[in-house]
């Protein structure tokens, strides 16, 4: 099994929701977060004060998925939440030992 956790801008949420429902992917865990990576924020100028904005709003979409579902999982989280512009965001795969459902105690891919 593999976790998949994309930072993505705030905006491409109800696109990637979409991309991933369309291929049959519905458990998932959205959260808001924040940071930057290469664009380093920018500045703001708010009542007459430039002040530096370096923690910018992203959403972090997270699962576990078959490992013979995750190339298509990808695919699809990556083309719905690309621009092309800086701040697209990054995706991150992880191994995932064991999962367990906690209801009836399925464990490995049944769980999911």
């Amino acid at each position: 099994m593999k976790k998949i956790e994309a930072i993505i801008q705030p905006y491409k949420i109800d696109e990637v929701k979409a991309a991933l429902m369309a291929i049959g992917i519905d458990g998932m865990t959205i959260g808001e977060v924040r940071g930057h990576g290469r664009q380093k924020g920018h500045r703001e100028v708010y009542r007459g004060q430039e002040y530096n904005v370096d923690l910018l709003p992203k959403v972090k979409v997270e699962m576990v998925v078959p490992d013979s579902r995750s190339d298509e999982v990808i695919q699809a989280l990556s083309t719905a939440a690309r621009t092309g512009k800086i701040g697209d965001g990054k995706i991150f795969i992880y191994d995932v030992a064991e999962a367990i459902r906690i209801r009836n105690g399925d464990r490995g891919e049944t769980a999911l």
